[in-house]
Parts: structure tokens; C-alpha cells; sequence
């Protein structure tokens, strides 16, 4: 049978577009279906507009070390709607990006909203289009819980997009968005208080990392509050919100945030039409080549609920790519020693596995930990401390592990994520001669053992 295209990509985030311009680039006939914006998640309302805001939020703590080296600064005033604008204008850049990525690689790019109607069809918006193989890549969504009053709190698509700065904001989740939320919002001013309903945020992030960055927030002053819940929101007469909490608190504020997990977007995907099936959570099952149940269609990336990072989901649509149309060159996905960056205020760092994965994976480990307040500290009344941490095999010498909570801890963390890629020991860390003066060079200088 002759087909449309060889390759139809549903939807035109990072993995989706990887997938296509390198299909295309191989030979192949593709076509991508997008009914947003082009980039999906991590342009429009994920990681690249949230690192343009967390850069906002840190020049305020660039302006309060300003005095310890000689500046004298007038009061400075921040205005959210111009740091919006600004923002706006960067992601239609990168939107023309993507846009020129596809077309020019050939890919036929459909601005419309596709569903399956069947093993090797599309429809999108009343065009049916045939393929050999179609590639789910819709990603995530995400979700608030079904409480009185969830029409009054918005989520990190919402917040992008703000008329102003809130002037009091709750934010509800544990997980590293509302982390890094909670420190935007009060690094750009807003009296900010972060509710999670566990005992300590980052379930899953080694422990000295969670317990560290708790005491470094509450330095700052924002307002965490554990094992603590909302039962319902209510708008108040002055337009402000009223959250009651569980254990029966009210709190008022001017925004509820929540981040409390994502879902994969399959709304009126068509997968009925289909023999795809999903897995216990709601994702969209898949083998180990991204073969969904229907032999003809794959997914990947958040939709498929594995490691739902972007650099994750282009390494899986090149892998797709390279194993439909270039299968010489075909490599799978290593999900091990993935690094990983949390944009808290200190962000963190972490790649390899942490103290307690190690243990309970059966390795006899070695901790080394090093506690210090930075070299660029020491002129200013600051006394944030950088935490650095090497998990160490203690009858191989390997690293297993490698986190900071500091200035830069994404930065310094991916070089050593090229290490424990390599197989990497102590004694190779130790016989490295470190760039001094730096912090990362504590990472090469930790000799004692912490226990």
C-alpha cells in the first residue's frame, strides 16, 4: 500500500521535531501535526521562559552582594510586565526556530489538531492523511486535584502569562516545579509560602539535598509549610483567595499555584481507534524501541511516562528516527547517570545515584560531603552555604554519585556527568588538579570520608 508519508509525528515539541528533521534528514517523507505552539512544554510554558524568569528572580540577589564590593546602587524597582514582554518576544523567536528546523528539513508541518482514526491514519481538522508509521510526541499536561473551588488556581501555563505580579502567592506541590516557582515568585518580590502535603519536598532527590535546600529557603524567608493541604478555594469579595487547608487553616492570598503533577495529554487523540493500550499510571505503554501495542505506532517522551526531561525525549526521537530510517546508525537510550538541574534559589545539581538508591541497590558506600560558604560571599553579611556530595562503591572505588546544592549546580554538575558516564573512581576525582579559585573544585578536594 502507497502511504502519504512514511513518518507522521503528532505534535511538535522537543522530541517530536528531533524525530522528524532527522527522519526527514535519513530519506524519509514526514509530516508533524502541532495544534498549539511550536516547541511544545519546554518553550512555550516549561523549562526555557522559567530559566528567563529565575534569571530575573537571582539579579535581586545580585543587587544585594552588590554593596560588599563597592557599588552604591539607587532602590531599585522591578516591573513584571516588562520582564514578561521580554519573555513573550524571546519564546516567538524560538517558535521561528522550530519552524524553520522543520520546513527546512522538509517535514510537511500541519497547524492543526490530529487524531487517530485508525492504525495507519490521521485526521487532522477534516484532512485524513495515511502512514506507514505514526509517532506519538504530545507530552504532558498539567493537572490540578478535583477540589472545590480548582477553576480559581492556575498552573505553570497560566503563570507565564500573568497581567501582574501577585502579591501573595501560595504555591501547592513538592516536586521541582513548584520549588522553582516558589523561588520566582519570591525572588521578584511576592510574599510566597510553598505548601506540600508530604514531610519534605524532592521526594526522590538524595536526602542531604532535600534537607539542605530546606534550610537555604527558609534563610531567605520563604514560607515552607509540610504535611499540609488545601480542601478547597473560595474568591473572596476584594478579589483575593481563601484557601482552607485540610487540618481546617485558612490562608488568603492573591494566587494559588499548583504543581502538583502532569498528566500525558491524549484528550481526543483518537487511541480508541487503535490497538495502543496504556500502562497502570495512564501512559502510553511502550517497548523498549518506543513500539506501542499497535504495530505501527510509537510514542515518546512525556507521554510515555519514563524520564520526562527534554533532553531525554530528543535522545528518544533520534533514537526513533535512526531505527525506522538509518538502522546502522541505531542507538538506544541510556537511562543511567542522567544529570539533572533543579532551578531552585541555590539551584541543585545531581547526577548518578543517590546515597540511598545506592544503598538500597546493595553497594557498601562511602559519603563525602563538604559544607561551605562561597568565595563570593565572603565580602557580603549572606551566609547561604553550597552543599557538594560524592557517593562513592566502597569496595570499587567508582562514583556512584555526584550533588550540589549551590550557584551554578547545573553548570558544574554536567561535566561530571561526562565522568560517571566514563566510569569514573575517587581516585581519578582526587588525582584531577582543580581551577582555583572555584567551587567546583571542591568536587576534586574532598578527601575525608563524612561517614
Amino acid at each position: 500500500m502507497a502511504y502519504d508519508f512514511d513518518l507522521f509525528v503528532i505534535g511538535a515539541g522537543s522530541g517530536g521535531v528531533r524525530a522528524a528533521r532527522f527522519a526527514a534528514g535519513f530519506g524519509a517523507k514526514v509530516a508533524v501535526a502541532e495544534s498549539r505552539y511550536l516547541g511544545g512544554t519546554c518553550v512555550n510554558v516549561g523549562c526555557v521562559p522559567k530559566k528567563l524568569l529565575v534569571y530575573g528572580a537571582h539579579v535581586a540577589d545580585e543587587l544585594e552582594q552588590a554593596a560588599g564590593f563597592g557599588w552604591t546602587l539607587e532602590e531599585g524597582h522591578f516591573d513584571w510586565g516588562t520582564l514578561i514582554a521580554n519573555k513573550n518576544r524571546e519564546i516567538e523567536r524560538l517558535n521561528g526556530i522550530y519552524r524553520n528546523l522543520l520546513v527546512n528539513s522538509g517535514v510537511t508541518l500541519l497547524q492543526g489538531h490530529a487524531r487517530l482514526t485508525g492504525a495507519n491514519e490521521v485526521d487532522v481538522d477534516g484532512q485524513r492523511y495515511t502512514a506507514q508509521h505514526i509517532l506519538i510526541a504530545t507530552g504532558g499536561w498539567p493537572q490540578v486535584p478535583d477540589i472545590p473551588g480548582k477553576e480559581l488556581a492556575i498552573t505553570s501555563n497560566e503563570a507565564f502569562y500573568l497581567k501582574e505580579l501577585p502579591r501573595r502567592v501560595l504555591v501547592v506541590g513538592g516536586g521541582y516545579i513548584a520549588v522553582e516557582f516558589a523561588g520566582i515568585f519570591q525572588g521578584l518580590g511576592a510574599d510566597t509560602t510553598l505548601l506540600y502535603r508530604g514531610d519534605l519536598f524532592l521526594r526522590g532527590f538524595d536526602g542531604s539535598v532535600r534537607t539542605h535546600l530546606k534550610e537555604e529557603l527558609e534563610k531567605r524567608g520563604l514560607d515552607l509549610q509540610f504535611n499540609a493541604d488545601i480542601q478547597r478555594i473560595d474568591k473572596l469579595d476584594d478579589g483575593s483567595l481563601k484557601a482552607t487547608l485540610k487540618d481546617g487553616r485558612e490562608l488568603v492570598a492573591d494566587c494559588v499555584f499548583y504543581a502538583t503533577g502532569r498528566r500525558p495529554m491524549l484528550d481526543n487523540l483518537g487511541l480508541e481507534n487503535t490497538g495502543v493500550e496504556l500502562d497502570a499510571r495512564g501512559y502510553i505503554r511502550v517497548d523498549d524501541q518506543y513500539q506501542t501495542t499497535a504495530p505501527s505506532i510509537l510514542a515518546i517522551g512525556d507521554v510515555i511516562g519514563r524520564v520526562q526531561l527534554t533532553p531525554v525525549a530528543l535522545a528518544e526521537g533520534m533514537a526513533v528516527a535512526r531505527r525506522l530510517f538509518k538502522p546502522e546508525q541505531y542507538r538506544p537510550v541510556d537511562y543511567q547517570n542522567i544529570p539533572t538541574a533543579v532551578f531552585s534559589q541555590p539551584p541543585i545539581g545531581t547526577v548518578g545515584l543517590t546515597e540511598e538508591q545506592a544503598l538500597e541497590a546493595g553497594h557498601k558506600v562511602q559519603i563525602f560531603e563538604s559544607r561551605f560558604r562561597a568565595m563570593k560571599l565572603t565580602l557580603t553579611d549572606i551566609q547561604e552555604k553550597t552543599l557538594m556530595k560524592l557517593v562513592v562503591d566502597a569496595e570499587t572505588d567508582k562514583v556512584l554519585g555526584c550533588h550540589m546544592v549551590g550557584p551554578d549546580a547545573g553548570e558544574i554538575v554536567q561535566g561530571l556527568g561526562i565522568a560517571l558516564k566514563a566510569g569514573a573512581t575517587k581516585q581519578q576525582f582526587d588525582e584531577t588538579i582543580g581551577v582555583h579559585p572555584t567551587a567546583a573544585e571542591e568536587f576534586v578536594t574532598m578527601r575525608t570520608v563524612t561517614r
